[in-house]
């Protein structure tokens, strides 16, 4: 696609809502079945339906943990802040995706949560939200796949911190991005990026003027399109390479282990 069909003025996938399949809540919903009605379910558990703005806490640090909150539409930024007032990003979070699992054994939120973008969320009451796990072993299941997923993150951003180049971080957090709108039905190749370029700086661990000069170098090498806040990536398969992309790593190891599965059986 031409760079001019990016339209900089108009809004895009980061802040368009998500429909009931792809949300996060929906997830939770799932497993009572289709013979249940959902949206019954989906009343007993939303305590409220909330919009916030640009800049807008959605939950502090230190606040006591009483909610989840699934993000309907736009985008969240998650981040931990010292009592000196140093901060460091910890996540970007978009629509579809759950807010606030991770406070669950502690009692309070460890985090804090702002809206990067008019955002609408769904407050999900966590006491009856327990009550529901206790009595339904296949939400119970649900539950642990979703901290599984939050699990599985942390263990990416490791590498990401410990191993990779500047070069490599900023292609790892697009592909990251792109997957993540992929599973929400969005596209995986045109997307929006309403954080700051300081904030991924930070969450990358590498300064803003480094962020801006690799978006550059892609720019300049075909890799991706940028104008403001939009993102085309052009050349998929080449940001992979660069990235040495973990899910694909992980995908030809699944691969093979299947084939020599087969091979087994065969013999």
């Amino acid at each position: 696609m031409d760079a001019k069909a990016i339209n900089p003025e108009r809004d895009d996938n980061a802040c368009r809502a998500v429909t009931c399949n792809d949300c996060g809540v929906y997830s939770l919903c799932a497993p009572f079945g289709v013979d249940e009605d959902v949206n019954a379910v989906l009343e007993g558990i939303i305590k409220r339906r909330a919009t916030f703005r640009r800049g807008e806490v959605i939950f502090a640090m230190g606040q006591p943990f009483v909610s989840v909150y699934a993000i309907k539409s736009g985008s969240v930024k998650t981040f931990v802040s010292t009592d000196d007032g140093r901060i460091q990003v910890t996540g970007f979070h978009v629509a579809g995706e759950l807010l606030g699992l991770n406070s669950m054994s502690s009692g309070i939120h460890t985090s804090e949560a702002r809206a990067l973008e008019t955002t609408n969320v769904c407050e999900v009451d966590i006491d009856r939200l327990d009550e529901l796990a206790r009595r339904t072993p296949s939400l119970q299941r649900a539950l642990i796949r979703i901290m599984s997923g939050e699990i599985e993150h942390h263990q990416e951003l490791m590498l990401l911190l410990g191993k990779k180049t500047a070069e490599e971080r900023v292609a790892t957090y697009l592909l990251s991005l792109s997957r993540r709108f992929a599973k929400r039905n969005f596209s995986p190749t045109q997307f929006q990026l309403s954080m700051s370029r300081g904030d991924i700086g930070n969450y990358l661990g590498i300064a803003e003027e480094t962020v801006c000069r690799i978006f550059t170098r892609f720019e300049d090498e075909g890799l991706v399109t940028i104008r403001h806040r939009h993102v085309q990536l052009n050349e998929m398969d080449a940001l992979n390479r660069i990235a040495h992309d973990h899910h694909a790593h992980l995908r030809r190891l699944a691969e093979s282990g299947s084939g020599e599965a087969l091979r087994a059986v065969a013999s």
